[in-house]
């Protein structure tokens, strides 16, 4: 496991096109997510410990934030041939193992990791209603300890975004790194 940071927040990138499968057998693509005051969408895996650290937070905020008016998204886009616990199956699995109750799509192809220069798991990305990126960084300020979080940095980027206003300081996720395809596209 090699331990990678995001970059920070780019203001003029905008939220990539996406149309990816998901668990529950639906297919999603940006136009699902309109209306909706913000767009979060998070790259996360199945078989990353920093992922499964925060796995019942993250259910927690995804729904704060479709309390807030946002939309959430997660995407797996790791190798799962050579990480199997990351396959199809496996993400149907965990979705309802887990009793997600978000969508969590399934980018085989990497193009929309790519696209998104996604580079860790968990890999956070909000984009305010005209698509334009507001926030990158991490869920909260104790990744391991749920009990010692003082910060829920996510939930109050989303907050700000809904309500119009600057998005707080920043500070990188962390995670494991995208398990790249050998034949990146």
């Amino acid at each position: 496991m090699a331990l990678t940071h995001t970059p920070l927040v780019d203001e003029s990138f905008r939220c990539p096109d996406f149309k990816l499968k998901a668990v529950d057998g639906k297919t999603y693509s940006n136009p699902d997510f309109q209306g909706s005051k913000f767009l979060a969408v998070v790259f996360m895996c199945n078989h990353c410990p920093y992922v499964k650290a925060i796995e019942d937070r993250l259910i927690q905020v995804a729904k704060d934030i479709r309390e807030l008016g946002g939309s959430f998204v997660g995407i797996s886009s790791n190798d799962s041939e050579k990480y199997p616990e990351d396959s199809f199956e496996n993400l149907q699995k965990r979705w309802r193992d887990k009793s997600y109750d978000f969508p969590y799509l399934f980018d085989e192809t990497q193009s929309v990791a790519k696209a998104f220069d996604a580079v860790c798991t968990p890999d956070f990305f909000v984009f305010d209603a005209k698509g334009f990126l507001k926030y990158r960084g991490r869920l909260d300020d104790s990744w391991k300890e749920p009990e010692l979080v003082t910060k829920r940095e996510l939930l109050e980027a989303c907050r700000a975004i809904a309500n119009g206003k600057s998005v707080p300081d920043q500070t990188p996720s962390m995670g494991c790194s995208i398990k790249w395809r050998s034949n990146k596209i």
